[in-house]
């Protein structure tokens, strides 16, 4: 698994997703501390291409050898991409939770909801 990180680029959720802003887009996934509680993610169930996330509501489910736990999403818009390697790979989530494990990428219905996110530091300190 990869070691714990939290990148500064980022934004964090207090439910342990993150987000990754490109002007009107973002690409969401889960952190390094909630692939890690979850161990070893096995299958990704992602919501449609073309529908539509809210922010604090759920948007799909990640399956591990422990559990079976919902995504709620950081910020709201609608489903533009999957990671499609995550189809056959869920692995990925543990292995690079910031990298080829990205879950989908929204495009934005409310840039604002950026503001409401944590930094990397701030997203720590709720771990503690």
């Amino acid at each position: 698994m990869a070691d714990g990180s939290y990148p500064n680029q980022l934004r964090y959720h207090r439910e342990h997703g993150w987000a990754l802003i490109d002007g009107d887009n973002a690409t969401l996934g889960i952190s390094w501390f909630a692939q890690d509680a979850l161990g070893e993610v096995v299958f990704f169930d992602p919501p449609q291409v073309g529908s539509a996330v809210v922010a604090g509501e759920s948007y799909g489910e990640v399956e591990s050898l422990k559990a079976v736990s919902e995504l709620i999403a950081p910020l709201s818009g609608e489903v533009v991409a999957l990671n499609e390697a995550l189809a056959t790979g869920a692995e990925l989530i543990n292995a690079e939770p910031y990298g080829t494990g990205w879950l989908i990428k929204i495009r934005l219905s409310d840039s604002g909801e950026t503001d409401l996110l944590l930094g990397a530091d701030a997203y720590k300190a709720t771990l503690a």
